[in-house]
């Protein structure tokens, strides 16, 4: 018989808006009081102390728009936020700072997360959606230096693109991006070449979110219907369909993949979170705490593996955390 599905460990309330984007920062060298970043449609980013379940800080640099990605830099003094003000914001939270250090006019009216990967000490790559509606711009952190602008083939009808991951197999190997569009395709593109070089049709509507495990060479994404789909990169650098997993109810906002590569969690629009081994995508649970759609997910990077956690953030204004390791 099935266990009955836990509790949240706690709640964190007080954002006074819908939730739309988290990132944990827990690792690092010295003791550090694990935290959580959370963005919230009301323009705000609060940093929050997960030993006191209280907000540390609240920043505020999006105009009040709504606050969709955010992501530290190599520790959790410098952080990247993009909101709906067409702004990718770079902060200095150092000493007790809490100020927009630069930031880099997106011009794109979507709402696609932009995606950091780390190349170099100090030195990253970011993918974000560009002010052509089809485009993908990369470019160079601090620097801002332009990598690489992905266009799509003439005629290929792809749409905005939805959602990017930039990966590398190895440290120092050449980056790669995978994207999602609104006509449900996933597409790799070499960065080096600037070209596709692989498509694959994963849904039949946009695709809402995807991620992707570097040393299985297989990732999985969902979408607004019942489906998710499992894909995998051959050597050849094509992807194919692994396989498909029927949901109970359509509508998915969030998918990512638990650092250790064991489970991945989903965040539905049905207002449930549900857990899945990454291995066969067998469901392991189903997280009912939220009263309205959950709008993302995100696995702390804590060095003890005990004390790692879930959370989720809704659009019913809460965060809920869980522990799912033991």
């Amino acid at each position: 018989m099935a266990l009955p599905p836990p509790d949240p460990q706690f709640v964190l309330r007080g954002t006074s808006a819908a939730v739309h984007t988290l990132h944990f920062s827990c690792g690092g060298q010295e003791p550090d009081v694990p935290i959580l970043f959370s963005g919230s449609q009301n323009g705000f980013i609060h940093v929050w102390n997960l030993k006191t379940h209280r907000v540390d800080t609240t920043l505020d640099g999006h105009g009040r728009k709504s606050v969709y990605c955010v992501e530290t830099m190599g520790g959790k003094n410098r952080l990247l936020s993009q909101g709906r003000d067409q702004r990718i914001c770079l902060w200095d939270l150092a000493e007790g700072r809490a100020s927009v250090t630069d930031s880099v006019f997106t011009e794109n009216v979507g709402f696609c997360r932009c995606s950091l990967l780390k190349v170099a000490q100090g030195r990253w790559l970011m993918a974000m959606a560009a002010k052509a509606l089809e485009e993908v711009q990369v470019l160079e952190l601090p620097s801002k230096t332009s990598v690489c602008t992905l266009k799509p083939e003439v005629g290929a009808k792809l749409g905005m693109p939805m959602c990017l991951k930039l990966w590398q197999v190895s440290c120092g190997s050449q980056p790669l991006l995978l994207a999602g569009y609104e006509d449900g395709s996933v597409v790799l593109w070499n960065l080096s070449m600037g070209k596709a070089s692989s498509q694959l049709g994963c849904h039949q509507e946009p695709v809402m979110s995807l991620d992707f495990d570097s040393e299985k060479a297989k990732g999985i994404s969902g979408s607004s219907e019942k489906v998710l789909s499992i894909w995998s990169l051959n050597e050849q650098q094509n992807l194919q369909v692994y396989k498909t997993h029927k949901l109970v109810n359509a509508g998915i906002s969030d998918i990512t993949i638990r650092p250790d590569k064991k489970i991945l969690a989903t965040a539905g629009w049905d207002h449930r979170i549900r857990i899945f081994g990454w291995k066969k995508l067998k469901p392991l649970a189903v997280l009912d705490y939220h009263t309205a759609m959950v709008h993302c997910v995100s696995f702390s990077d804590h060095t003890d593996l005990s004390e790692r956690l879930l959370a989720a953030g809704s659009k019913d204004h809460r965060i809920s955390i869980w522990s799912i390791y033991t």
